[in-house]
């Protein structure tokens, strides 16, 4: 089908459902960091309040223990997000200052380089060159950080955002077990808390994939099954470790 043939009631532009890296790393990376963070903050204060659960029957050794576990696991992501986005914040500025210099010093060079790039996907030589040129005209850099590296100049990632978000839902995520665990009654509030975190689990799993286009009932059979495995594990651990010390 050529141009002149698209029908004229079809819009030219992108699918409205289907995704468009370019121009969303940035808020793709604070989303990615918030469902992780919450993740996290669910599934390792889950397990911590039930091992100590398993462990003992005080209640304030399991607000303690839950608590120094958010504080710790809120300020670890936060500066881990920090820290993975720095780096690759850097890197893309790093290959973006290289493809400035290189279209100073060899325009030429650099003109038929995009040509090739558009060549490769299926354009024939004249064609590209003509492509090429229209877009060095209008922006040679987001042209060849576009074609070269999928990089969007006007959107570098972010390492504050991904930061925060993480920090903040890892807190989220991580006060629901900790408060159906220490605020029931302590006759139901084993079976509350697996229920609370399942359910929790379950809303992640279906949000990630939802930003992954990816099948929902995959993630949330992955999510809900490793946490449950997770808080297993620990509540086993928590009564063998309080049997011996008790």
């Amino acid at each position: 089908m050529t141009a002149s043939e698209l029908s004229a009631d079809v819009p030219i532009g992108p699918h409205e459902d289907e995704p468009h890296q370019l121009g969303l790393n940035n808020r793709l990376n604070w989303l990615r960091a918030a469902v992780l963070g919450a993740n996290d903050g669910i599934v390792s204060t889950a397990g911590i309040v039930i091992g100590a659960v398993g462990a003992t029957s005080d209640r304030s050794a399991i607000v303690i223990a839950g608590v120094a576990g958010l504080a710790a696991g809120a300020m670890s992501m936060g500066a881990g997000e920090y820290v993975s986005v720095s780096t690759q914040r850097d890197s893309e500025l790093a290959l973006l200052a290289k493809e400035r210099r290189e279209l100073r010093d060899e325009p030429e060079e650099e003109l038929a380089e995009l040509a090739g790039l558009y060549v490769e996907k299926g354009l024939d030589e004249h064609l590209a060159m003509e492509v090429a040129v229209a877009l060095t005209k209008k922006d040679a850099l987001a042209a060849h950080a576009e074609a070269e590296l999928g990089i969007d100049p006007d959107d570098i990632s972010n390492p504050w955002n991904a930061a925060l978000a993480s920090t903040v839902s890892f807190t989220i995520g991580a006060l629901l077990p900790l408060l159906t665990m220490t605020l029931a009654s302590p006759d139901i509030r084993l079976w509350l808390t697996v229920v609370a975190v399942v359910i929790a689990l379950a809303l992640t799993g279906w949000t990630s994939a939802k930003f992954g286009y990816s099948s929902p009932r995959r993630a949330v059979l992955r999510n809900v099954v490793g946490g449950l495995f997770a808080m297993a594990v620990t509540f086993a651990i928590g009564s063998a470790l309080g049997t011996q010390i008790g």
